[in-house]
């Protein structure tokens, strides 16, 4: 696909969205587990993401599949309930396409949530941590191809991939509500197989705290147009290995709901200071 077919489908979505929901200044992206938070918005206007056009079908169990667009302290906020991943067979064309929709649609803060396992031994299942830089085991960059040059440089920096005031304003916010928030590195692979025990004695020793299958490749995308990002991860299991019992994404979701109701004061929070 050149840039400008890639440009036109990225107009395309990005209308849609915008005659059904409006436009919005902050971007949220709700991992497995999280779906909840659309629950918060307030006057919440809705799209199913099968009636935007050039959109992929979310086929992961915790992921909704629709866009909502309302508000939360006063700031219009889009969410997408359910993300796309590269293991579901899609190109990464299709996994970023609804970011670069919410940088037309006007978005500038972009709020990454995911569900990780625990790779850092001191974390516990139901932790929230900040993430505050990434390792990319995908092999994979969503920016390989004809650069998109009227959306952001052929070679952008990543050296702040998440911006460092929100991870602090994160921070802050977690304090607030008695929360203490972690931080670290999250660290994507592929999937949809869990790692192995092996593979996470590798990670903890690249300096990986957190372990998951999406995020990176919308982190990348985000920073090329030049949106302030700010990743949250929930640690919904302890990585392979490091307790004796297999890994389920039934655990997934059940952590999920488990912290929903202090997840969403952090976002809430976060959202409010930003």
């Amino acid at each position: 696909m050149t840039a400008s077919e890639q440009e036109a489908r990225i107009q395309r979505a990005a209308l849609a969205i915008e005659n059904a929901c409006g436009k919005a200044e902050i971007g949220i992206v709700l991992g497995s587990g999280l779906g909840d938070y659309y629950q918060a918005l307030k006057a919440p206007q809705q799209i199913s993401y099968a009636d935007i056009p050039g959109f992929p079908r979310s086929t992961v169990p915790g992921h909704a599949g629709i866009w909502y667009t309302g508000y939360i302290a006063g700031k219009r906020v889009c969410m997408m309930r359910g993300r796309f991943h590269g293991y579901e067979g899609y190109d990464y064309a299709d996994v970023v396409l609804p970011i670069r929709a919410m940088k037309r649609l006007g978005v500038e803060t972009l709020l990454l949530t995911n569900a990780a396992g625990g790779v850092n031994t001191s974390f516990e299942p139901g932790d929230l941590m900040a993430i505050t830089d990434y390792i990319n085991f995908t092999g994979k960059n969503p920016l390989i191809g004809e650069n998109l040059d009227n959306y952001g440089p052929r070679f952008p920096d990543m050296s702040r991939a998440y911006d460092k005031v929100l991870v602090n304003t994160a921070i802050s916010c977690g304090k607030k509500l008695g929360l203490q928030l972690k931080s670290g590195v999250y660290a994507q692979m592929n999937g949809p197989s869990f790692e192995t025990p092996a593979e996470i004695r590798m990670l903890r020793t690249l300096g990986a705290d957190a372990v998951g299958m999406s995020t990176v490749p919308e982190t990348i995308v985000a920073r090329h147009m030049g949106m302030k990002v700010l990743g949250i991860s929930c640690i919904t299991n302890m990585a392979a290995g490091i307790l004796p019992q297999p890994l389920s994404h039934s655990e997934v979701i059940e952590t999920g709901e488990r912290v929903k109701h202090q997840f969403s004061a952090l976002m809430n929070e976060i959202v409010t200071a930003i």
